[in-house]
């Protein structure tokens, strides 16, 4: 194993070059190393100056987050950052590509800051649960003040060299090669006569206690459900009212109580989880132009991601009305995104030019990829991809877009089922994170690992999921909308229910999402469905709105009224009264529901659903149905993902009261699946479950 670092001299000034692949993450290995090579550096007489700088495209990109859940080993980066704020000469950072969290809490240790323009420095714990407790909350005031600190570290955004320079946080901005800058520099300093410049023996700037009330009092609601924004307040605090050691000692304490929260532990596992397995590099064929069809708010969207990550992009729609829609949408969202500062204008008006359109299937014979995202209807793509096939090129990809139907029905059609496979973006295609890749029973190798590099490429989490109807994603939904559909008959309101769910985590409760998504959309995917459950109640407050033609925002009208100019939703006492005369026409009697028993019926429904989904190998694990929840569902990240979280409550306590509702509502949606009940009995979790499967237990 190389070692993770190596000391370079330069005359009288030493570099320490971080090499620890692939972000120069500072695991227990290069701590050690660090802490010996700063030892030996500041006691050499023939080192004047040190320059630290990171190999690769990173100075360093944070801490080895996988060491949070083991027992600390020495040297602790605090420990180790002390020591190097302690050196006798001076210590000149060289910062370049991500300096983030501890990275960003060893730059603030060396006396003096470099940076080039492509730094991104920052203090992302907080999207973690976690806060820095390396010394950023009592260094970066002394050197920053308090609102530039409390921003930083409660938002969790990086910022860039500019910004950095502007608040002093970065000393000297070098534009070209920053360690030769560093380096330069470094001898100024010595040829100047400066001394270590530490942090820890400036004063904190003055505050007052009415500055961080202020600050709590202005932090969103939903920032109280998760365990790092206040605590950051907290630690902040104490470093404006006590000495620098007891400050770092409470910003540990409080590091410690996040590390330990269920949040945090949440937030740690979709990191990882998120991350997936490694991309099949080898079988992916290139792709550098592709095809979309359709140029609804979907294709547009799907568009936008492809030509902002540098494809060449064929847009086409029949309909010349809908093809212009479609165009000038892709060039108005690219080119708001420069507008806000996300991309720069030429970079905009590049990807806007990648972009053509067409009506005619014939100008994607060339392409290298198809994502068809046309209406959801199995005829109307089985007849597109009949046409692909045939004017397709050789090893071309060809994906639809679909969200409920059978990828191989489509695939057939094709005559080159291979070639073909499902790609589920999420609305919007261009803002979404999540793409389901739908593995058809034909699927090749090339066409998946295809699939999963254009994902990632548009700077997308791709999850590869099984055919079935509704995929993963969908099909669990189903699950956690009868529950809620349910509960309406049963005498709950729209109104209780996602007040209920919005309270428990979820970005949007289920009633207020279906007027955002249009009820008519599941509507149709419903009429389409041939397994649907032989059950009058099934989504019948759902389908009776679409009937009647109200069909959520789209018409002002759906579960809830959208009048006025702010279309703000308002409780709509005709939904009620159509609820009371479907429930009576059942013959369900309806009670007062309360709000556990709403959170629990859908968020269990969830978890006994992706069960069988697992016992099906429709999901390939418990972190890919998380992944899932919580990138295109809304479920809340502090929560884990509905498997996560099931393991979390522990899964004897979600079969108790499964078996409660069995008893109340009967077997033919509260019937534990094998999978789930046979953990529940032996105390098992589904992430044990998984760990068993990738041992071969």
């Amino acid at each position: 194993m190389n070692a993770p670092l190596a000391i370079e001299r330069d005359g009288s000034v030493a570099v320490i070059m971080l090499d620890h692949p692939p972000v120069n993450a500072l695991a227990h290995r290069l701590r050690t190393a660090l802490l010996t090579a700063i030892e030996r550096l500041d006691s050499d007489p023939t080192v004047q100056a040190i320059v630290l700088h990171g190999a690769g495209r990173n100075f360093i990109a944070g801490a080895d987050i996988s060491e949070f859940d083991q027992p600390a080993q020495p040297p602790l980066l605090n420990e180790l950052l002390f020591r190097l704020e302690s050196c006798n000469k001076p210590v000149v950072a060289a910062l370049h590509g991500a300096a983030l969290g501890g990275g960003a809490e060893t730059a603030l240790a060396c006396h003096y800051r470099a940076a080039t323009s492509d730094l991104k420095i920052g203090f992302p714990e907080v999207t973690l649960g976690l806060l820095p407790g390396a010394g950023g909350t009592v260094r970066l005031p002394r050197l920053v003040g308090w609102k530039a600190s409390l921003e930083l570290m409660t938002g969790g955004k990086p910022i860039d060299v500019d910004r950095a320079t502007a608040i002093g946080l970065v000393d000297r901005r070098i534009d070209g090669d920053v360690r030769a800058g560093a380096v330069a520099w470094a001898r100024e300093l010595v040829a100047g006569g400066a001394l270590p410049r530490r942090l820890r023996d400036l004063g904190a700037p003055e505050a007052t206690a009415e500055l961080f009330a202020e600050w709590r009092a202005a932090m969103p609601a939903t920032a109280w459900r998760l365990p790092a924004p206040g605590r950051i307040v907290d630690a902040l605090e104490a470093s404006a009212t006590r000495p620098f050691d007891q400050a770092l000692d409470r910003a540990r304490e409080l590091f410690e109580e996040c590390r330990r929260s269920s949040e945090s532990r949440a937030l740690r596992y979709l990191f990882f989880a998120e991350r997936g397995s490694s991309l099949d590099r080898d079988a992916a064929l290139r792709v550098e132009s592709a095809g979309v069809i359709g140029a609804g708010t979907m294709g547009a969207g799907i568009a936008i991601s492809l030509a902002t990550a540098g494809l060449a992009v064929t847009l086409v729609d029949s309909k010349p009305e809908s093809l212009a829609a479609g165009l000038a949408r892709v060039a108005s969202t690219i080119e708001g995104s420069a507008r806000k500062g996300r991309m720069t204008v030429a970079d905009a008006a590049a990807a806007v030019a990648r972009v053509r359109g067409s009506g005619d299937l014939k100008e994607l014979s060339a392409v290298d990829l198809v994502i068809e995202a046309a209406f959801e209807n199995l005829a109307v793509k089985r007849g597109l991809f009949a046409e692909l096939g045939e004017l397709c090129k050789p090893q071309a990809v060809l994906a639809t877009n679909t969200s409920t139907l059978d990828v191989d029905a489509i695939a057939a059609a094709s005559g080159r089922a291979a070639d073909v496979a499902g790609m589920h973006f999420f609305s919007p295609a261009n803002i979404m994170r999540l793409v389901e890749i739908v593995r058809g029973r034909e699927s090749s190798r090339a066409t998946l690992a295809t699939l999963r590099a254009v994902t990632k490429r548009i700077g997308k989490i791709g999850v590869t999921v099984g055919n079935c109807y509704g995929f993963v994603g969908n099909c669990m939904l189903y699950a956690y909308g009868r529950e809620k559909e349910l509960m309406l008959l049963e005498g709950s309101t729209p109104e209780a229910i996602d007040r209920a769910l919005e309270e428990f985590g979820m970005a949007m409760g289920p009633n207020a999402v279906g007027d955002l998504a249009g009820l008519d959309i599941g509507y149709q995917a419903r009429r389409q469905w041939n397994e649907r459950p032989d059950d009058p109640r099934f989504y019948r407050v759902s389908d009776r709105l679409a009937e009647l033609g109200r069909y959520g925002q789209k018409s002002g009208r759906g579960f809830y009224r959208y009048d006025g100019s702010d279309r703000k939703r308002q409780p709509d006492p005709e939904v009620l009264e159509l609820i009371r005369a479907e429930a009576k026409a059942l013959g369900v009697a309806q009670r007062k529901i309360a709000d556990s028993e709403i959170v629990e019926r859908c968020i269990y429904a969830l978890a006994n659903e992706g069960a069988r989904i697992l016992e099906e190998g429709i999901a390939a694990s418990p972190a890919d149905i998380d992944v899932i929840w919580c990138n295109g569902y809304g479920f809340p990240r502090h929560r884990g993902g509905p498997m996560f979280h099931a393991d979390t409550i522990g899964l004897a306590i979600v079969i108790e009261a499964m078996r409660r509702y069995e008893g109340e509502q009967g077997p033919q949606y509260w019937t534990p699946t094998p999978l789930l009940a046979s953990l529940a009995e032996r105390e098992g979790t589904f992430a044990g479950w998984q760990a068993g499967r990738a041992d071969g237990v």
